[in-house]
């Protein structure tokens, strides 16, 4: 009968299980794995104290100790050795669950737990201290032998794009158990590495590399209280340089990398890898369009990746209490460093990436979310005095709303004084705690006023405020140096495409002219430059244009944004208070003017305006489009105008911009005034380029007048407004719209006579070809650019002709006062001179169409408005306005136009209106001229000393003390507000009455009139009216 094998003892089942963790022996039993290390000394030393060779829980850090300091060549490395002794006891571990006894079984999973700890421990201190023990490893590597573990850890063994990553697997509960308990000083040196080697990871990599697994690494780290402190505590967390600017933020610190990853274009210097315009969008227009939408797709997905990636990183930073204050240090300093970004003109090696603050724009607004809820309910937490205290944000060299640098000092002094800091400094230490949390609820049932959040400066300390207002005015700058730079860039990759391209044109036009190497040279290097800035656009297409989530939660904020600006002036009401607030005045000008350029350039994105609610910015824009007291910059206001272009119905395109329109109380009542006061504050800007400036600016406001003169309820309140206001703003605006309706079209008729020059310089072959080729290119880029002078200026004069046009059969009595009268008569005039007068077919363009030169409906139109004053002017002014205008009235200009009339067929009873009016012109022109007669020689005294006419209503200026007509000052006054004759401040209500000197000359006028009647005696005379052959005139 065979012996029962004998049970194994729990100390000799202990020494098995950790032999086989640790590969350690105490007997020299030949043991045949050459991993396994026999520790003779140890042995020895066991011995000499009267132990048994066993290994135990006693002796296992001694055994340990032994292995990793003894030089064993052929054993494994010290950190390879402790990560696999972790992964044994992990295996062992799971044998043990199948031992019956209980005992045994709880005692082996005591040792096991202590040889895991133990593994853990030293690996600990050997990754902080890597030569305390021998390491015969050949393939040393400068990285921390711990990332390819923790990249395991994250899932990293395939990246997104296919890369197969190196590394073996982290034994299960390791990485947990290595941070997890960790002492903060023994892990530092430790953390410290690993940030350094994961930030060199993703230095130079392109959205299409594998930044995925470091980033993954980084959350994992920074999820450990000891990780988190680790990082801010780094020195590249906030590298310290006497030469640290932007770009040295953006490449040495720890997260500036992480940040640089992006498809946009960057210095090649800073060039990342793999090129995204070359590998997506090299020869863009041979590609399938579904080769490129995959391509719009994968980066899309790529950088959602990412932005949501750092905004967990920063929100696990922010929400740990020890470390949120290093964050917005952090962030404050990325900001302050690139002010320059802010710039026309940004300097690469200065600034950081384009890439980094279009990544940190996504990212701080998922920072923004938790309080960018619809009803905007915690607004009441942005202390506008953040602008002025905070010691964080560089805010006082920004241009302010409408506040000069000085009156802001002045308010910030004054208000220092006021600010009792001692006042309740306990409750303020209780405010700013509750308030720390970003997605915390207000703790007061009441919303408290601005006045009621005043910041706290406790204990010397700098002023504190909470989170979500430090989060807002960050989020605020950040937009402005990143998303709202970025699509600046954009807009001027697009204008250089298109210069080069036009240039192309023009450079293959003369090459097939006159063939040169030069010229094939420039076409070549165009061609390059062409695809390499298209390779670009598509880049930011696919990483901003494509991204509507991004641009709908950038409109979130700026929604909250103008939400709040009006609670800085007591909510949305008008008509505005005449006192600007100075906190609403103080604020920088940027976050106004960034709101505008999303709207703009947002809604030139199909679809990204979906769902985006718009009243409150439709309420902002009318609020101020025309309040210089509340925004100084004209400009600035003009671009509210280019938002509101943008979502007229007919180029929207969506119902949703119409009803801002047609249903929204606020624009019914005060959009069409708005627009117009702002048409006439454009004429003085204050810049040097004002003159030319105001014409694009009154070409968007024309464009909404006309759709809203279409609208009967905005026709009705304009109608009104002229009728109120004709003397005021309405007149003004008259006088404007008439001075751009003259310069415009004389500057354009006298473009297409120099271009008819050009045209027939160019069509003589023989004489052209024999001019040296850079005379040739000079004159041609001449002739291009006159083309397009052209198109502008005739496209701009055809619609302020007919916006006098559509509102002449309106609204005429503004056109037929004193002062305005024989300017609009004058205007017209010329026009008709222009138009059907001697020199008409030196006009002639073989597609006028091309330069927007529409003669013929210029003619109807002309005529419409004077058939319009004609038939309002129940007082007979008109006809002798007309004839009064000694540059271009001719009477036979009104026949010709007749006859021109008739033959492109404009409509018989307007025709009919048009001679009879020509009649009467004739009739006041004699009427004039006996009278004139009459009047013999007029007393100098009675002249206006503008026009050397006849004063019918002298007045007196105020300040040189002239006498002039009122109706002559009152149309200088019109387009400038001083005093002709010394240029001091004038306005028509200084004027000072001369009764004395208007009785005179009625006096002399009756005497005058009673001479001459008895001078005709009994003569009974007729006015004869001559009829003049205008066949010479007609074509």
């Amino acid at each position: 009968m065979a012996m029962p094998k004998p049970s194994k003892t729990p100390a000799e089942i202990e020494d098995i299980i950790l032999r086989k963790i640790f590969l350690v022996s105490l007997v020299d039993s030949m043991e045949n794995d050459s991993r396994v290390v026999y520790l003779e000394m140890t042995a020895a030393e066991i011995m000499s104290e009267g132990k048994e060779l066993r290994l135990s829980r006693e002796l296992m850090e001694r055994v340990v100790i032994d292995r990793l300091s003894g030089s064993f060549p052929t054993a494994e490395p010290p950190f390879q050795y402790l990560v696999n002794s972790y992964r044994r006891a992990y295996e062992e571990g799971k044998k043990i669950t199948s031992m019956k006894d209980k005992n045994v079984r709880s005692e082996m999973e005591l040792a096991v737990k202590q040889a895991k700890k133990l593994a853990v421990s030293y690996c600990r201190i050997h990754l902080g201290n890597p030569d305390m023990f021998p390491n015969h490893d050949k393939n040393k590597s400068s990285v921390s032998p711990l990332l390819p573990l923790i990249f395991a850890e994250v899932g990293g063994n395939l990246d997104d794009f296919g890369g197969r990553s190196s590394g073996a697997a982290s034994p299960p509960g390791f990485i947990e158990e290595f941070f997890r308990d960790a002492d903060y000083d023994s892990i530092e040196p430790v953390m410290k590495q690993l940030y350094e080697d994961l930030r060199g990871s993703v230095l130079k990599v392109s959205a299409l590399g594998n930044f995925q697994q470091p980033l993954r690494a980084l959350l994992l780290l920074v999820n450990y209280p000891v990780g988190a402190k680790a990082l801010v505590s780094h020195p590249w967390w906030i590298p310290k340089s006497v030469y640290l600017n932007g770009r040295v933020m953006e490449m040495t610190s720890i997260l500036g990398p992480f940040f640089h990853v992006s498809a946009l274009p960057d210095h090649a210097i800073f060039k990342s890898d793999p090129d995204i315009g070359q590998q997506c969008f090299s020869e863009a227009s041979t590609r399938r369009p579904a080769d490129l939408l995959s391509s719009f797709t994968t980066i899309k997905t790529v950088m959602t990746g990412l932005y949501d990636g750092l905004a967990e990183v920063l929100m696990c930073l922010l929400k740990n209490t020890n470390t949120r204050e290093n964050v917005l240090e952090y962030l404050a300093e990325v900001i302050n460093k690139n002010s320059s970004r802010g710039h026309l003109q940004v300097d690469p090696l200065s600034c950081a990436s384009s890439g980094m603050f279009v990544n940190l724009s996504a990212v701080m607004l998922r920072l923004c979310e938790p309080f960018l809820d619809a009803n905007m309910s915690k607004r009441d937490k942005i202390d506008p005095k953040y602008v002025f205290y905070s010691n964080r944000l560089e805010l006082s060299g920004l241009t302010a709303l409408h506040a000069s640098s000085e009156e802001v000092s002045q308010w910030f002094e004054d208000n220092s004084a006021k600010v009792d800091t001692s006042t309740n400094a306990g409750d303020g230490q209780n405010r700013v705690i509750r308030s720390q949390d970003a997605s915390s609820s207000s703790s007061s049932a009441n919303t408290p006023s601005l006045q009621n959040n005043k910041p706290v400066n406790i204990s010397g300390e700098k002023t504190k405020y909470p989170f979500i207002c430090e989060c807002f005015f960050m989020t605020a700058r950040v937009l402005n140096l990143g998303l709202l730079k970025a699509f600046s860039d954009f807009k001027h990759l697009v204008q250089d495409i298109s210069r080069c391209e036009d240039t192309l044109s023009s450079f293959k036009a003369l090459q097939e002219q006159a063939p040169s190497p030069q010229l094939q040279q420039d076409i070549s290097r165009l061609e390059k430059e062409i695809e390499l800035y298209t390779q670009e656009k598509f880049c930011y297409e696919a990483q901003i244009l494509r991204d509507g989530t991004l641009l709908q939660r950038a409109l979130s904020y700026y929604r909250l944004m103008v939400i709040w600006l009006v609670g800085l002036v007591g909510g949305f009401k008008m008509p505005l208070s005449p006192t600007c607030p100075k906190e609403f005045a103080c604020m920088p000008e940027h976050f106004v003017e960034d709101a505008m350029e999303l709207l703009i350039f947002a809604s030139r994105i199909p679809r990204a305006l979906d769902g985006v609610m718009l009243d409150d910015f439709m309420n902002f824009i009318i609020m101020f489009m025309a309040s210089p007291e509340y925004i100084r910059n004209p400009y600035l206001r003009s671009k509210m105008v280019e938002v509101l272009n943008c979502w007229m119905p007919r180029r929207s395109g969506s119902k949703a911009t119409e009803t801002l329109f047609e249903g929204h109380q606020l624009s019914l009542e005060y959009l069409v005034k708005n627009l117009l006061k702002l048409y006439v504050d454009i004429e003085f800007t204050g810049s040097h380029t004002q003159f030319y400036d105001k014409f694009n600016i009154r070409h968007n406001i024309a464009e909404l007048l006309e759709y809203l003169w279409q609208v009967p309820s905005h026709r009705n309140v304009w109608r009104r407004i002229a009728k109120e206001e004709e003397k005021g703003i309405y007149l003004n605006f008259l006088n404007f719209l008439i001075n751009d309706s003259i310069y415009l079209l004389d500057e354009s008729l006298n473009k297409i006579l120099e271009l008819k020059e050009l045209e027939a310089e160019m069509s003589n072959t023989v004489e052209w070809e024999s001019r040296p080729a850079q005379e040739r290119q000079e004159r041609t880029r001449l002739f291009h650019s006159q083309e397009n002078i052209i198109r502008i200026d005739m496209k701009l004069a055809n619609e302020d002709v007919s916006m006098l046009a559509f509102t002449s059969e309106q609204i005429i009595s503004p056109f037929l006062l004193p002062e305005m009268v024989e300017r609009v008569a004058s205007m017209l005039n010329y026009f008709l001179l222009q138009l059907v007068g001697p020199q008409r077919k030196s006009l002639s363009l073989k597609d006028p169409e091309k330069y927007e030169f529409r003669p013929k409906l210029l003619l109807k139109q002309i005529v419409t408005i004077y058939v319009n004053l004609a038939r309002g002017d129940k007082e007979n002014i008109f006809p002798a306005a007309i004839t009064r205008d000694g540059r271009s009235y001719n009477e036979q200009l009104f026949d010709a136009a007749s006859d021109v009339l008739r033959k492109i067929g404009e409509d018989a009873r307007i025709i009919q209106e048009f001679v009879e009016l020509g009649t009467k012109t004739r009739v006041a022109a004699v009427e004039a001229k006996d009278a004139e007669a009459a009047l013999g020689d007029i007393p100098d005294e009675f002249l206006d000393p503008i026009q050397y006419t006849l004063m019918k209503d002298p007045v007196i200026l105020p300040s040189s003390r002239v006498i002039v007509d009122r109706p002559v000052i009152q149309r200088h006054l019109l387009s400038d507000s001083t005093d002709p004759f010394n240029r001091s401040p004038l306005t028509s209500d200084m004027l000072i009455p001369d009764v004395e000197l208007k009785a005179k000359i009625e006096e002399f006028i009756k005497s005058q009139e009673l001479r001459r009647r008895e001078g005709l005696g009994s003569q009974n005379t007729k006015d004869k009216i001559q009829t003049t052959d205008t066949t010479s005139l007609i074509e």
